[in-house]
């Protein structure tokens, strides 16, 4: 059993990032996330990858800056990108309610340095996950 599961690992470990990101079963489909507001979502989901400051890193992977963003001026970006995903980003907004991503991108357009304050609202999100 043990063996099993280390090879099962070692499988998941070894699938490119943008097949994982395609697959949102890799997902916990019955999880979802609790916290409401942005900044708590952000501190949870975000910020392992993008770092505490929005900052970004490299390493095993490329995870770009939040921080002073310019792909974050147009709200419908950013929603785009936590509801379907990108590259190696899964589509962390399908656990996530229409209220949460809306929280969260309004935070991260005001944070870090980010001015963008016209609002993301949960009818954006609606209508960007049809």
């Amino acid at each position: 059993m043990i063996v099993r599961s280390a090879a099962r690992l070692a499988a998941i470990l070894l699938l490119p990032a943008a097949a994982v990101a395609q697959d949102a079963s890799m997902l916990s489909p019955a999880s979802t996330f609790a916290e409401a507001d942005g900044a708590a979502l952000f501190a949870n989901v975000c910020q392992a990858c993008h770092m505490p400051a929005g900052q970004g890193a490299a390493g095993a992977g490329h995870y770009p800056a939040l921080a002073k963003n310019a792909n974050l001026e147009a709200g419908a970006y950013p929603v785009y990108v936590v509801v379907h995903g990108l590259k190696g980003m899964p589509p962390v907004g399908k656990m996530m309610t229409d209220d949460q991503v809306a929280a969260v991108v309004n935070y991260l357009r005001t944070s870090f340095g980010n001015s963008y304050t016209d609002p993301v609202t949960a009818k954006d999100v609606a209508d960007a996950r049809n």
